[in-house]
């Protein structure tokens, strides 16, 4: 399954939060530990909803900017700067860019990610004036 079923982006987008949570189960069923569906994709944000099997996991990884999670369905435990903070349905957490960290489950979950990408400073200028 990809995000490519529907638009993601516009200016004005409108999701069930219920459909897509039954798409990426239904996904889920048919893959390994674990599935995305990006929801939102718009200039540097990006919403991306994970569902993890149980047991699943995210390798480390890290955002070029910061980023919220919120958890959805299940608990989810996030590993980042040497802390585990274990997340039920209904929080919401952030951390900040660049922050590494990893995602495991040790039931299931499913989770929104969000990410605003920051933004890269202009290449310097070398030409002579």
């Amino acid at each position: 399954m990809s995000s490519l079923d529907h638009a993601v982006t516009g200016s004005a987008l409108t999701f069930s939060i219920e459909e897509e949570k039954r798409a990426v189960r239904a996904a889920l069923a048919e893959v390994g530990e674990r599935i995305g569906r990006t929801i939102v994709k718009n200039g540097p944000l990006r919403v991306t909803m994970v569902a993890l099997k149980p047991g699943g996991a995210l390798r480390e990884h890290h955002a070029e900017g910061p980023i919220t999670v919120q958890v959805l369905e299940g608990a989810i435990d996030v590993e980042a700067a040497g802390k585990v903070h274990t997340l039920a349905a209904g929080t919401l957490f952030a951390l900040g860019a660049g922050l590494p960290h990893a995602v495991t489950s040790r039931d299931g979950g499913i989770f929104l990610i969000s990410v605003v990408a920051e933004p890269h400073a202009p290449p310097h200028s070398t030409t002579a004036q």
